[in-house]
């Protein structure tokens, strides 16, 4: 089982370090959040908290999740980066065609696409985008950003987006995996169907063992239950030794962790503790790898 840092709501000039840090301890990958910006009324509720609360207020630091990748894969060899996960609803396609190609290329292929489609209403509305069928535009927005990264001169008309021959270049000279977000039904179903992947928000185990399940059924109905899948878990009720090895015999192939969090530092929390937290995480679960049980 792989090990991805979690670097949500770090101080912005603590990311280049932390990137260096994981690496140096054998981190696999860094997860990098997103969100568009803070609206003081919300008009949903937030689906991964009890109470549909933010647990992030107006002043908690963000940034763009692709610019993020890029700076640390600047300052990186072989640590990975993905979206943990992009809100695709309320951007436009092409353009984001042209922001992942470019990371994939700068980076040496060092970037997965994580995507879901946003919760709320006001970031679809204020960016000029219908949040009406939303499920259904981030689908054909899955279709043009795949067919445009695999390079060479498209086209598409669709429902939603139609536009004629064109080409981005260069094209990234591996493919870039997409990983599929979300917990409902839907998302389930487009993750088995056409993703490289399924990631989770916040999850307890026996929620995560169930959802690993009908992945393993969808995947079978959509048949592709032998190719490559990622299971990218954030498990709230499962941790040391023991509680890892749980989630590798669950089938989780990537355990996103906040390893200061455990030790009592907070997100702002200075850099050389949250440095010291990885290096100890490192040392007792990274340097001896957990490894999923095989059972007769």
């Amino acid at each position: 089982m792989k090990f991805t840092l979690g670097v949500a709501l770090s101080p912005l000039d603590q990311l280049t370090e932390l990137a260096k840090t994981a690496e140096e301890c054998g981190f696999t990958s860094i997860g990098l959040p997103d969100s568009l910006f803070y609206m003081k009324s919300q008009a949903a509720d937030y689906p991964y908290t009890p109470d549909g609360s933010r647990f992030w207020g107006p002043e908690t630091p963000w940034v763009d999740p692709l610019i993020a990748a890029a700076s640390m894969a600047a300052v990186t060899t072989n640590l990975r980066f993905y979206t943990n996960v992009l809100k695709l609803g309320s951007r436009n396609p092409l353009l984001l065609a042209r922001q992942v190609g470019s990371i994939a290329n700068l980076s040496g292929n060092r970037f997965g696409f994580g995507i879901g489609i946003g919760w709320a209403p006001e970031e679809f509305e204020w960016c000029g985008v219908p949040y009406a069928r939303r499920g259904a535009r981030v689908d054909e927005m899955i279709e043009v950003i795949r067919l445009v990264l695999d390079g060479g001169m498209v086209e598409f008309h669709g429902e939603f987006f139609d536009f004629d021959q064109l080409q981005m270049s260069p094209a990234p000279s591996e493919r870039v995996p997409f990983y599929i977000g979300g917990h409902t039904g839907p998302a389930l179903r487009r993750a088995a169907r056409i993703g490289d992947g399924w990631t989770s928000a916040m999850m307890k185990f026996d929620d995560l063992v169930t959802t690993i399940g009908t992945l393993r059924d969808l995947r079978a109905e959509y048949g592709r239950s032998e190719e490559p899948f990622e299971i990218q878990s954030v498990c709230i009720d499962k941790f040391g030794r023991d509680g890892y090895q749980d989630l590798a015999d669950a089938g989780v192939t990537d355990n996103i962790v906040v390893p200061w969090l455990s030790d009592g530092i907070g997100f702002d929390g200075e850099l050389a503790a949250k440095q010291d937290s990885l290096r100890k995480f490192a040392e007792k679960y990274i340097a001896d790898p957990i490894i999923a049980k095989v059972h007769p």
